[in-house]
């Protein structure tokens, strides 16, 4: 009888994410005058940072979602492997090429292997939005601050050109105080978008914890679950025990692979022999070359000489060409 094997479902993370949203939700509530005040310095990029924090949520959530059918879907293939249906969209779909080897428990380790990365690799795909959108948010709320500082800078500057020399002291505090009204404003745009890009980040973060946490649990149990319907090689042995007629038929082939191998040594042994001769009759032969450039070398180094000699004669009796 096939001993059940049942999986666990991502109920304890779909818990830690549920109560960190409605901690995050309470604590919003509580101050929704700030909030509000900040989300209106630039309601158009706060609104696209909350935008993207929605949707990051709501794909974290739909990921535990999936882990929980797919371990419901991973408890039935277990069960009886032969009668289970895998769709090609689920994380166990490569599992559908060795059901048959699954339900005999002769699933082989390197088919076991490659079966366990992709299921790896599946798990994966699913936190990749995750974590875009989580670098997303750092960079819309950097992109805000940087924002926010030029209107700044351009907001100080024209406040310092249109300051009246001359005037009196309280019309020039007047005209400063008005003026200083859009630096301010700048420096709310920078500051509220630090705030909501960087919360939000905090937030996609957690909820990515939860989910490879999970995912990783997940993919632990179905190793172990491979490791139990994988075949060994002690284990094949235990199932087939040798009989007397068995044993003598794997002496009988030992005996005559032990044989064809000295054939084949012998063989082995007279081709190398004949390599041997053929290298030294090469040797011997470029020997010989060397012999007759060497011989060569030495004439000509000799007719060089007697030319020479009778060039310095020839000097020497104040001979030249007609």
């Amino acid at each position: 009888m096939r001993e059940e094997t049942r999986f666990s479902r991502p109920l304890r993370y779909v818990v830690r994410a549920l109560l960190f949203l409605a901690l995050i939700g309470f604590l919003g509530y509580i101050l929704q005058g700030g909030l509000a005040t900040a989300f209106m310095t630039n309601p158009g990029l706060n609104g696209l940072i909350l935008g993207s924090l929605f949707v990051g949520v709501l794909i974290a959530l739909r990921e535990l979602w999936r882990l929980y059918s797919e371990a419901r879907a991973a408890t039935r293939l277990a069960a009886a492997p032969l009668q289970a249906e895998v769709k090609r969209h689920q994380v166990i779909a490569p599992l559908s090429g060795v059901l048959p080897q699954l339900d005999r428990g002769s699933l082989a380790p390197a088919q076991a292997s490659t079966v366990l990365e992709s299921i790896a690799v599946r798990l994966d795909d699913g936190r990749e939005v995750l974590r875009y959108l989580a670098g997303l948010l750092v960079f819309l709320g950097l992109l805000g601050t940087f924002w926010g500082l030029l209107d700044t800078v351009s907001s100080v500057g024209s406040v310092i050109k249109s300051l009246r020399t001359g005037a009196e002291a309280g019309v020039l505090f007047d005209e400063l105080k008005a003026g200083l009204a859009a630096p301010l404003a700048g420096m709310g745009l920078s500051f509220s978008s630090s705030l909501f890009g960087i919360a939000g980040s905090l937030i996609l973060g957690f909820l990515e914890l939860q989910v490879a946490q999970a995912q990783r649990r997940f993919r632990n149990e179905i190793e172990s679950w491979l490791g139990t319907r994988t075949a060994s090689a002690t284990s094949i042995t235990a199932s087939q025990p040798f009989t007397g007629d068995a044993l003598n038929d794997r002496f009988d082939k030992l005996s005559a692979a032990m044989a064809e191998s000295g054939a084949n040594n012998r063989a082995a042994t007279q081709a190398l022999s004949n390599l041997a001769e053929g290298i030294q009759g090469l040797v011997q032969h470029m020997r010989a070359e060397q012999q007759l450039i060497r011989d060569w070398v030495e004439a000509q180094a000799s007719r060089e000489k007697d030319m020479k000699r009778l060039i310095e004669r020839l000097t020497a009796d104040h001979v030249t060409e007609p």
